[in-house]
């Protein structure tokens, strides 16, 4: 926990998206399961891995950790359940460009959510990175977007505003540890994908994707953007997220020759140009002495 706090909050906001970007290779490579399953074995196994390395940092005091959260704590992780379960609805009652474009806007809640409930100024290089990074977006899914069904694109809208609430959360209360919010996403993510699946019986092969999905994937992304989002503005955070949106076609495509647009190259092209933009501007950002 001591050295992940050390490292700059952008980086592991990146670190997280790129364990986020391997979400669409995982999907892709189950054999059999549904995707209530697949919500139930990502979550138990996402929940184990938070659960370890609260063990690890806390030792004996695990359970203080889940007291000290408190109430942000317990409303973040019910919060990012939410956006979990929409998620898997999203997927039922909707086309999957119509779902990623849409999770692809939690960048402008971020940043309207910071600057209207955490006063957190927009510079001007940010709002040019925001344009840029939207501008990719609709280039990459734009042309394949479809009218689908309401209630699944509505029910997409929970990912991108549930995460934008968590991370309302864990910048309002930055000497909280919010890392325990996580487990109780597990947990009840986990309840419903049962309470939904006939059984939760699927073959060995489809369970350690849900081991790759929760330990890797789900499990090292949400730390490291949970820990990372403490000291990092909003507006930077929804930027960054968006290289996830980059990183999965050129998975896709290095591993099951998922060939991207024309269009998807540009708009990746430029959204990877906005978040070096971020990281430039961190670089620059001049460093502040006190004097006692």
């Amino acid at each position: 926990m001591t050295i992940l706090k050390s490292l700059p909050g952008p980086l592991l906001i990146f670190l997280g998206a790129l364990s986020l970007s391997f979400g669409g290779l995982i999907v892709k490579s189950f054999e059999g399961a549904t995707l209530w399953q697949i919500l139930f074995w990502r979550s138990l196994f996402f929940s184990l891995t938070v659960l370890t390395f609260l063990i690890i940092t806390y030792k004996s005091k695990v359970l203080k950790s889940f007291y000290v959260s408190g109430l942000p704590g317990l409303i973040g992780g019910l919060i990012l359940s939410i956006g979990f379960c929409g998620y898997v609805f999203a997927m039922y009652n909707t086309t999957v460009a119509n779902t990623n474009f849409i999770i692809s806007l939690q960048i402008l809640f971020l940043a309207i959510f910071g600057f209207f409930f955490l006063k957190e100024k927009i510079n001007l290089i940010t709002l040019i990175s925001i344009i840029l990074a939207m501008s990719g977006v609709l280039l990459m899914v734009g042309n394949s977007l479809s009218p689908g069904e309401l209630s699944g694109n509505l029910a997409a809208f929970t990912m991108p505003i549930t995460f934008a609430v968590l991370i309302m959360i864990v910048r309002k209360f930055p000497s909280v540890d919010m890392v325990p919010a996580q487990f109780v996403a597990g947990i009840s993510s986990c309840l419903i994908g049962l309470s939904f699946s006939p059984t939760i019986m699927i073959s060995p092969h489809d369970i350690f994707l849900g081991f790759l999905a929760g330990f890797f994937q789900i499990g090292f992304g949400f730390i490291f953007i949970t820990i990372g989002a403490r000291t990092t503005p909003s507006a930077m955070v929804g930027i960054i997220m968006l290289s996830e949106s980059v990183l999965g076609p050129i998975w896709a495509f290095l591993f099951v020759s998922e060939i991207p647009s024309l269009y998807g190259l540009i708009g990746g092209a430029i959204i990877l140009f906005a978040v070096l933009l971020q990281f430039y501007t961190l670089l620059k950002k001049p460093k502040v002495t006190v004097s006692n």
